[in-house]
């Protein structure tokens, strides 16, 4: 970008924010699918297990299920609340404009240099990009343990229906 005038640099900088930050609503929506897959999942298998006092060797089958999906949950949480740390001194990130009392803020923002800002954005740039690849790494975890999950969670339906057949499957 060299050679670029000061306000151009301005506006890519925060057209690349825009950009970034535009991909946190997909994490989000892929980690409220995972979270309800995750649910049903866990709310079928309690709804066709026996009381813990017939506990039987192959009840460990489902034990494993709820393992592997509590990972997957566990997962999803640490993707839903990214460490937030980081911004410091900054005049665009959310959590360090709500440190500042509003007139301080507001003087310091009109005050500051067209390069103080174009900084600070690609600060942002640079500190939401690292929060985006923990949540989508969070995500992929919960996403794999859930994928771990369905064997034995499917092989513990087929037991429960041999094993208790009275009850019957509820899913």
């Amino acid at each position: 970008m060299r050679g670029m005038e000061q306000k151009h640099v301005a506006e890519v900088a925060a057209e690349q924010l825009d950009r970034v930050l535009s991909f946190f609503p997909r994490a989000d929506a892929k980690g409220s699918v995972l979270l309800a897959v995750d649910t049903g999942m866990l709310a079928v298998l309690a709804g066709n297990c026996p009381p813990v006092s017939v506990f039987d060797w192959w009840m460990l089958i489902p034990l494993a299920s709820l393992v592997l999906l509590g990972i997957s949950l566990l997962h999803l949480y640490l993707g839903a609340f990214p460490s937030l740390k980081g911004g410091e001194e900054s005049l665009i990130y959310f959590r360090e404009i709500a440190k500042k009392r509003e007139q301080p803020f507001t003087d310091a923002f009109i005050g500051q240099t067209e390069a103080a800002y174009v900084k600070d954005l690609l600060g942002q740039v640079w500190r939401n990009s690292q929060i985006l690849t923990t949540k989508f790494g969070h995500i992929r975890s919960a996403f794999n343990w859930m994928a771990l999950a369905i064997a034995p969670w499917l092989g513990s339906l087929v037991l429960l229906r041999i094993h208790y057949p009275s009850k019957g499957l509820h899913c």
